[in-house]
């Protein structure tokens, strides 16, 4: 089985509340070394023999990212493939 990894993130530009409230409690915990935190969500989607890229960027652009708001990566063995929005680029780098 081959396994596809999505990671759904609200575009830069978009207010993201359940990150803010978690930056805002940090220092509540004594961390105060982090200027932000955006909050996402990761799926992942099994495949019967080899990978169907093509297909699991249709479901990702089609059911689980609203394109208008959220951007996609697709992942591989570990390695980004795609964006949603067509630009080759690496990831941001994690809190992810």
């Amino acid at each position: 089985m081959a396994r596809v990894v999505v990671d759904v993130m609200l575009k830069p530009e978009i207010l993201d509340p359940q990150g803010q409230a978690v930056a805002s409690a940090l220092p509540r915990l004594g961390v105060d070394d982090v200027t932000s935190v955006r909050i996402g969500r990761r799926i992942e989607i099994e495949f019967a023999g080899e990978p169907d890229l093509d297909r699991a960027r249709e479901i990702a652009d089609k059911l689980l990212a609203n394109p208008v708001i959220e951007d996609f990566t697709l992942h591989v063995d570990g390695s980004v493939e795609t964006e949603s929005d067509s630009q080759e680029s690496e990831p941001a780098e994690a809190p992810a």
